[in-house]
């Protein structure tokens, strides 16, 4: 499972950019400005064969009365509090200031791994200056640039000895494992419950009931699944977006693990920012995704075409993937919850399919030759053949003579064929371009 890496720090000591380094795109909006980064952000990062999650955090100010700088100080607290481990970012050109003694007595006070990134550090000068910093206390102090990226390796291969080994020998259980996701508050250990038949999870109407993952077997009616219920939502503060904060990061978690995803909204609400960007992390993730639309029972007034006008705006918002399977139920009334698992491993059968390579180059070329992909400036590109690469997810590749020149539109035209004639349903697909001449 993908651990955890948070970046703290007062405001402009460059966690931004350092964040945009690891991921490997400019994310992060970068300014000057304090405050710029209010929201966290998310990105995917490896090294030394190691995949990690990293969280970019808003710059630090203890005790301020400013409500962006207050919202930012707690959604700090709970990045440091959810985090495996700490990178905590200062600034050589500024020396220790008082908010940086700050940050550093909370992180004291952890148990969990903290790394000290001295950043800015680019000349000779710099890296005398930059020792000031050891008086914080801490025995992982690294001088960088997250500029221009000196020394960013050797913090990598610092943290990377505290990340969990990839075990070469672990046999992959052949049972598909269901994650429950959402928002607080909308069935997730409720459905768990009525699935396994016991009150396997405290059901409650407080937000931050369930406080961790659950992992639950099932093996009733000839299906057999590990479910995840995945809340883990604490009850730290009244602000709904800190709320929020912990869905996603306990989501994020879950969705490591998993095979296929139920995403579970609120009828009564539909599908919210929130949910997207849950969706938006499951589909980047390459997971099976299903819909559960939640109280069903209770939206009245429902005419003949209520669910149908419900799930096409629904998937409008979730376009171009809205190839994912929507299912209408009640988690009190236990209407369709068993025809939800059966969607699922439908999906989790999908996610497993395999196409043999002379099967997809006869359906596909086809359809190549019928739409031919746009000229670059006058270079007619040719796909020469098509492969599925040996992934645990679809994901395909397609030689051609200018791999770089493909554009947007045609992918998704090409992502909507092998749809169209394989059954991907609710299952991302990647493609990718190599060069054949």
């Amino acid at each position: 499972m993908s651990e955890i890496i948070a970046i703290v720090g007062r405001p402009n000591v460059g966690k931004s950019t350092f964040f945009n380094r690891l991921i490997g795109e400019k994310k992060a909006i970068i300014d000057n400005i304090s405050g710029v980064t209010r929201d966290r952000i998310y990105g995917n990062s490896h090294w030394n064969g190691k995949n990690f999650t990293v969280i970019d955090t808003g710059g630090f100010v203890k005790n301020s009365d400013d409500i962006f700088e207050k919202a930012i100080r707690e959604q700090v607290h709970i990045a440091i509090d959810e985090a495996d481990i700490i990178i905590f970012m200062v600034d050589v050109t500024t020396g220790i200031t008082d908010l940086d003694e700050q940050m550093a007595n909370i992180l004291r006070r952890q148990s969990k791994k903290v790394f000290v990134a001295v950043n800015k550090v680019d000349n000779n000068s710099r890296m005398l200056m930059a020792n000031e910093f050891w008086s914080l206390g801490f025995d992982n102090t690294f001088f960088l640039s997250s500029m221009n990226g000196s020394g960013s390796g050797e913090l990598l291969d610092a943290i990377s000895e505290f990340l969990p080994e990839p075990d070469p020998n672990e046999k992959k259980l052949e049972i598909p494992k269901i994650s429950i996701i959402g928002q607080p508050n909308v069935g997730k250990s409720s459905l768990t419950n009525a699935l396994i038949g016991e009150d396997r999870n405290i059901v409650t109407d407080i937000a931050g009931t369930t406080r961790d993952s659950i992992n639950s077997y099932y093996n009733k009616f000839g299906k057999e699944f590990y479910l995840v219920d995945t809340a883990g939502i604490r009850k730290k503060a009244k602000v709904h977006e800190n709320l929020e904060f912990y869905s996603v990061l306990r989501a994020i978690r879950a969705m490591e693990e998993s095979d296929v995803v139920l995403l579970l909204i609120d009828a009564s609400t539909g599908l919210e920012s929130q949910d997207l960007s849950i969706f938006s992390l499951a589909a980047k993730r390459n997971k099976g995704i299903v819909i559960l639309v939640n109280k069903w029972d209770l939206i009245e007034d429902k005419e003949t075409n209520t669910a149908r006008d419900f799930e096409k705006k629904l998937k409008n918002k979730l376009a171009p993937f809205n190839d994912v399977p929507v299912l209408f139920i009640s988690v009190l009334e236990k209407q369709r919850i068993h025809k939800a698992m059966d969607i699922a491993i439908e999906v989790y059968e999908n996610r497993q399919r395999k196409i043999s390579t002379s099967k997809l180059n006869e359906i596909m070329q086809e359809e190549i030759q019928r739409i031919p992909p746009p000229s670059h400036r006058g270079k007619f590109i040719k796909i020469k053949y098509i492969m599925q690469l040996p992934m645990p997810y679809p994901s395909f590749v397609f030689f051609c003579n200018y791999p770089d020149h493909v554009k947007d539109n045609y992918k998704n035209f090409l992502r909507n064929k092998l749809r169209e004639h394989f059954n991907f349903k609710g299952v991302p697909i990647s493609i990718f371009f190599r060069s054949k001449n």
